[in-house]
This record gives C-alpha cells, structure tokens and sequence, in this order.
C-alpha cells in the first residue's frame, strides 16, 4: 500500500515538474520578443547580428522577477523600466562573459 502511494506521489510531482518546465520555457519564449525589440530600440550600439545572442544571454541570466518585467512587456510593450531591467541584467559579470562569447562566435569583437 505504502508503495502505491508513493509512486502515485512521484508521479503527480513528475507532472508538477513538467507543467512548471512548459510554463517556464513559454516565459522565456514571450519575454525574448520584449528583450529583442528592447535591444533593437534602446541600446542602438548593438549590432543587428548580435541582438537574438544577446537576447539569449540576457534571457539566460535573468531571475524570475526580470524575465516577469520582459513577459510583461510583451503584451503591454517596451518601457523605460524594461530597458532598466535589460540595463541590469547586461551589467552582471555572467552576461558579460555570455556576450562576449557571442560576438568572438560571430566574428564581431
């Protein structure tokens, strides 16, 4: 008995598990059309090859809170506070480095 509730447990969490991945990953999805349109619109020094890796970089080193910013201005669209969010997120020593490996990928350094 006690082993048929414990799978019946892991099972349920393995669905949680895998409704949370979907739910995060359709985040992501939305918030990189915001982080896109933020580079292309407010850091004009960025070159055009270089906007979707350095969306995938700030996307990657986002927390939960920025990357709700970024969803959010995908449905209401880019404001000052999305570019502040971005602003942030490209300071961190981890974004840097996934920046620069991106333009050295891309020949553009």
């Amino acid at each position: 008995m006690r082993y048929v509730i414990l799978l019946t447990l892991t099972l349920g969490l393995t669905a949680c598990d895998q409704v949370q991945t979907a739910v995060d990953n359709t985040a992501r999805q939305t918030a990189k059309g915001a982080v896109a349109e933020t580079l292309a619109t407010r850091f004009p020094q960025v070159p055009q090859p270089l906007i979707t890796p350095f969306t995938d970089c700030i996307i990657d080193n986002a927390g939960a809170l920025e990357l709700r910013e970024f969803a959010r201005a995908a449905v209401v669209g880019v404001t000052d506070d999305t570019a502040a969010v971005a602003r942030e997120v490209l300071s961190r020593p981890e974004t840097q480095q996934c920046l620069t490996s991106a333009a050295l990928a891309r020949g553009l350094t």
